[in-house]
């Protein structure tokens, strides 16, 4: 059945309505992602910094009472270290736990009742101890014997122990709340832009046919319109500039895909610019058409649609990847990790092996030497990303002019850490840019390599998830060091620092 100018402009308008509110839909829920996520890391950080003071409050008390028994047990003066350092700190431990415990709203901990048994149990301590230096150990001894004593140990305990398990559990709760939220939006992203094509696709085909339809009734309407040249010109005119300014704002959006949601809706734009265009030239009811006017048409609808199209679809992948990113780095800090004993040298000859092809053609080098750092016991697939990321980046970003050096070395820090340094020859890092390349999203230089800046974000991640930390000294131009520091033992490390 032909459509009359009246349908076509309705059934594309509708068309392009629905569109556009799918694609405000997935803008508006990537937003409301970010802001929940943002809100997520800042109660982390606010729970993590009462987790701090809490067990700094528990190991502080403990010392005391070891110093206090030690002394009253054996009478000498040297056992009271412990505690004299512990009764100097707890002050501005109790301090800092009141306001960081001020600062959240998610965890209840009687703070009042906790004050009270606090300043007891630190006059039960002073008081034996002053009984001691009198001379009144066995008085002293006495009380420390008896059950006052203990049983406001153990409350002091329970209490900061039970917000210690409510945090974790607050944690917990937030990380599977952002997971399931990010595992909603991607499954939206993808549904939504399914629909898009599918509903630009029916416009296309309307578009399609409507021209047909015009090319068929071309005499017609070259008799019909023979007095009203001068106002074809004027619609070609017109439909000339609507066509520079599609291309002007496809020029404009084709130089910003790093931000897709912009894409996604510069691109909805020149759609409708486009159907506007299209609009205004099927409208005209009774004006002469030349085969040209037919022709820049066609092209509107074969060209100019198609290519948006893809462009969009594009920038739906792509803010699926972002969004795939964000749930990888989730993933990586809740998955468990399995500390083992690791060969550290066998375990970066095998990575290294995995860009052997790259580096043998190019005539490139690649140095291994840990000395004596031989093993190291932690998860081995987290280790494996770390240096597999950190190899690919030298290789990608070498130096065009020179064949690519890359070199690593593991030292000994102190008795229980390690330093490895991975140091190539490419590129480089500008100063300014040192700490910006390990956030999301974030790239430095010049963007000349496929990438969306999620890598050395990965890779801080995984490294933290070890108990280590990774910074990178560079120069533009001179090549780049990433120095990692990282516990020898992740089992002990947990045990001493907590998961």
């Amino acid at each position: 059945m032909p459509f009359s100018n009246t349908t076509f402009a309705r059934s594309s308008l509708l068309m392009l309505l629905i569109g556009s509110a799918i694609l405000i839909a997935i803008v508006l829920s990537s937003f409301f992602m970010a802001g929940m996520t943002q809100s997520y890391f800042q109660d982390v950080v606010k729970l993590r910094n009462v987790r701090s003071a809490a067990a700094d409050m528990i190991a502080s008390l403990r010392a005391a009472e070891s110093g206090q028994r030690g002394y009253l047990l054996t009478q000498d003066e040297a056992f009271l270290t412990p505690y004299t350092s512990a009764s100097i700190a707890l002050p501005e431990i109790r301090d800092r736990l009141k306001a960081t415990l001020a600062t959240q709203g998610d965890v209840q901990v009687p703070v009042d009742e906790l004050e009270r048994l606090l300043e007891e149990k630190l006059q039960e301590m002073g008081g034996t101890i002053e009984l001691g230096r009198r001379g009144d150990f066995a008085g002293a001894v006495a009380i420390v014997k008896g059950a006052y004593g203990r049983q406001v140990m153990g409350r002091i305990i329970v209490i900061l122990n039970q917000a210690l398990r409510d945090m974790d559990e607050r944690l917990a709760t937030g990380v599977e709340e952002l997971n399931d939220s990010a595992r909603s939006l991607q499954w939206f992203t993808i549904g939504g832009g399914l629909v898009i094509v599918l509903v630009l696709g029916g416009a296309i085909a309307i578009v399609v046919q409507h021209v047909h339809e015009l090319q068929n009734a071309r005499a017609e309407v070259e008799e019909l319109n023979a007095g009203l040249e001068e106002r074809v010109n004027e619609r070609t005119n017109d439909l000339i500039q609507a066509n520079r300014e599609i291309q002007r704002y496809a020029y404009i959006v084709s130089h910003d895909l790093r931000a897709p949601l912009v894409n996604i809706m510069g691109f909805t734009s020149e759609l409708e610019a486009t159907l506007k265009s299209i609009g205004t030239y099927v409208l005209a009811d009774g004006t002469q058409i030349t085969e040209n006017d037919v022709l820049e048409a066609r092209q509107a609808v074969e060209q100019d649609l198609p290519e948006a199209i893809g462009f969009i679809r594009s920038s739906t992948k792509k803010m699926d990847s972002l969004i795939n990113a964000i749930l990888k780095i989730s993933r990586d800090g809740r998955r468990e990790l399995k500390p083992e004993k690791i060969d550290l040298q066998d375990l970066l000859e095998t990575t290294a092996a995995s860009i052997y092809h790259q580096v043998n053609e190019a005539g490139d080098e690649i140095n291994i030497s840990v000395g004596g750092v031989r093993s190291l016991i932690t998860d081995r697939f987290s280790l494996e990303q770390i240096f597999g990321n950190l190899f690919d980046n030298a290789v990608k970003y070498k130096h065009p002019d020179r064949p690519l050096t890359l070199s690593v070395k593991a030292v000994q820090t102190g008795r229980s850490s390690i330093r490895i340094e991975i140091a190539d020859n490419g590129r480089g890092i500008a100063p300014e840019d040192h700490e910006r390349v390990f956030e999301l999203f974030r790239r430095s230089g010049v963007q000349d390599r496929p990438g969306e800046g999620i890598g050395l974000a990965h890779v801080r991640s995984l490294v933290r998830n070890l108990g280590g930390e990774i910074t990178v000294t560079s120069t533009l131009g001179g090549g780049a060091t990433f120095i990692i520091r990282l516990p020898t033992d992740l089992s002990q490390y947990v045990r001493s620092h907590g998961p």
